[in-house]
């Protein structure tokens, strides 16, 4: 019995092993052909080439020579290198017997001059750079013009803001520089505490725009993992410590931590390098800084970051911002800051619905930074 049981285990453990080396091996050749192969592509684009040929023999007006440029430029969108390379062999195999067919002396369209040779010669090779790139990076054929999509619309679900119980409100906008679609700013929150607290973050990653994008996706995704795995005070400390673990040689970023009793309206503010954050009090009208102390994350080890205490009543509002919306050329912060707080007066009437967006368009429009604003407000 127990040599019976002993072949059982070892013969399960054999299938096993094979299973894994199966699925080893799938998965290395589908992410060499990038997530499947391309032959059905390079079939079609081979088609086109002597059908190509076949109508600037027969119909020159309407088919000339350098139409070959249009399954090349496919190619290079479509094709892996080492297929594109038997693309361009097809064409060139074309263009030799277009020029045998039609002759030297042929006028028109339909003529093989060396222009069109150099036309030709100069789109095959945009398309192999473009081909080599996608390999390089390993971005599928089929589906490579749909990963920075979803990269933006990771971020985009990752910065949204929960839902807050009656009697609260909260809205957050985000505008990346350049009118591009990734930010180096990014807000990640949640609900703790059983639904009574809500934590937000509010980072600014050095860089800008596509420059600071793929460590934003990173450094969200972290910071997500992060809030409400840790007590309040621990959050800090430990995105201050992940991102020294990078080595990043330009990883420091500026973060401000938002912790609110939804209950009783109290808050606490932490702040690593990142700009006071701005209160409305309702009763005096009047705008006032909160700024906790801590020095930027990815700096030094051992940083400790001592928070700032507040409440807001009823009617109150705080703003959290990124230096995008307030800092520029030709004004410091201190500027910027009471132009933001003019703008927002205007919204007290209405209370501030929609008026996230609206103050980046009137305070930062034109700014070439990435530009995020977070308001919450309790209502009377």
């Amino acid at each position: 019995m127990a040599r019976g049981g002993a072949d059982s285990y070892t013969a399960r453990m054999r299938k096993a092993t094979h299973r894994a080396r199966t699925a080893l091996r799938k998965s290395g050749v589908d992410y060499f052909r990038g997530d499947g192969s391309d032959w059905i592509a390079l079939a079609g684009l081979l088609l086109t080439v002597p059908a190509i040929a076949w109508g600037t023999i027969l119909t020159p007006v309407w088919c000339a020579p350098a139409a070959l440029v249009l399954p090349i430029v496919a190619g290079g969108l479509l094709l892996r290198p080492a297929s594109l390379l038997a693309l361009y062999a097809a064409a060139a195999l074309a263009l030799i017997v277009e020029s045998l067919v039609l002759g030297p002396y042929t006028e028109g369209p339909a003529r093989v001059t060396p222009g069109t040779v150099l036309v030709v010669a100069a789109c095959g090779l945009f398309g192999l750079l473009i081909a080599q790139f996608r390999a390089r990076v390993g971005v599928p054929w089929r589906r490579g013009g749909t990963m920075l999509f979803d990269l933006r619309e990771r971020i985009r679900v990752q910065s949204a803001l929960p839902r807050l119980p009656q009697g609260w409100h909260r809205e957050m906008a985000l505008r990346p520089a350049g009118g591009q679609s990734f930010s180096g700013d990014f807000v990640v929150a949640a609900r703790t505490n059983g639904g009574r607290t809500l934590e937000v973050v509010l980072t600014d990653v050095s860089g800008k725009g596509m420059d600071a994008a793929s460590r934003a996706l990173l450094l969200s995704g972290a910071f997500g993992g992060l809030l409400g795995s840790l007590p309040p005070h621990g959050f800090l400390p430990a995105a201050n410590g992940y991102l020294l673990r990078q080595d990043w040689d330009e990883g420091f970023a500026t973060s401000v931590h938002l912790v609110l009793d939804l209950d009783s309206g109290d808050y606490e503010l932490l702040s690593a390098g990142h700009l006071p954050a701005l209160q409305l009090q309702a009763g005096s009208g009047r705008w006032e800084e909160k700024a906790g102390e801590g020095p930027l994350l990815g700096v030094y080890e051992g940083a400790q970051f001592d928070p700032v205490k507040g409440t807001l009543r009823p009617g109150d509002v705080l703003m959290l911002f990124t230096d995008g919306l307030v800092e520029a050329n030709d004004r410091d912060i201190a500027e910027g800051m009471d132009r933001l707080t003019g703008e927002a007066d205007r919204y007290v009437g209405t209370g501030f619905e929609g008026a996230a967006w609206h103050l980046i368009e009137a305070v930062a429009k034109d700014v070439n930074d990435d530009r995020a604003l977070l308001l919450i407000r309790r209502r009377p």
